[in-house]
């Protein structure tokens, strides 16, 4: 009888074409109006994307990392440092919604939106699962939510419970003109200069409209046609074909060196977020 291998997480990580995906996951992210508000009002302009892009595509990076890849004093560190960044956001007497960046509901939303990132890019670049495979995914990335305020039981129990979890959560979806302005500007990059937007910024739009589920074009007034899917269908072969051709070593290789980055930063007491 052959031994199932044990799973192991880098075994699941695709590589650079992995990143087309991450704007697609900030709007399933913003699309609950209590976490798209959160971001838009917030306060804390170090994390602001549109003036800080760098610097919060860096502590998003960090955070995906040391939750799926850190130790526990990795994670006991971020949790901390994003705490800190976390105290002031919250909605005030005009928000249209009410928020409160500690809320483990919210935050549950968010991790789901990442597992389902995760989850996407694997199947789209390195090919299917095996139904154990899919198991112990679901179950390891619940480090994406206990990282920071959600319990291990407020995670889904398991993948049938998730879907459900998934379906209600997809049916709260709403992007308020605020919100939806916000997200429009990421998708067209223009928090990056001018000259580094040629080329980049059409295929941002067009990988990020391509990995949305329905929903969420709908939700966000996108269209997608399917001459789109079709051309979209065509360049996830070409990479999936090239992330496959990657050792792991090399697919791994930035985690581990943005991992080696935020330990010395936890050394040297710098600020993490």
């Amino acid at each position: 009888m052959i031994q199932e291998r044990p799973f192991d997480i880098r075994d699941h990580i695709p590589g650079p074409a992995g990143f087309l995906g991450s704007a697609a996951n900030v709007i399933m992210q913003l699309g609950w109006r209590e976490v798209g508000y959160g971001v838009v009002e917030s306060s804390v302009d170090s994390g602001n994307v549109m003036l800080h892009p760098w610097k919060r595509l860096r502590t998003t990076i960090s955070y995906l990392v040391v939750a799926l890849f850190g130790n526990e004093a990795d994670r006991a560190a971020y949790r901390e440092a994003v705490n800190r960044s976390h105290v002031p956001v919250r909605s005030g007497p005009d928000s249209p919604v009410k928020y409160n960046a500690f809320d483990p509901a919210l935050q549950l939303w968010v991790a789901a939106c990442l597992y389902r990132g995760v989850r996407d890019m694997r199947l789209a670049y390195l090919g299917p699962m095996t139904e154990a495979e899919e198991e112990d995914l679901y179950a390891y990335c619940s480090r994406l939510g206990t990282t920071l305020q959600v319990s291990a039981d407020q995670w889904p129990a398991d993948r049938e419970a998730f879907e459900k979890y998934w379906a209600e959560g997809v049916a709260r979806v709403r992007y308020d003109e605020p919100v939806r302005q916000h997200l429009l500007a990421i998708v067209d990059l223009e928090m990056i200069p001018r000259w580094m937007r040629w080329g980049n910024s059409a295929l941002n739009r067009f990988a990020t409209v391509g990995f949305l589920p329905p929903e969420f074009r709908e939700a966000m007034g996108l269209t997608w046609t399917e001459a789109d899917q079709r051309r979209f269908d065509r360049m996830n072969r070409v990479l999936r074909f090239g992330s496959r051709l990657l050792p792991r070593w090399v697919r791994v290789l930035p985690i581990r060196l943005q991992l080696a980055e935020v330990r010395f930063r936890i050394r040297r007491g710098w600020r993490l977020t």
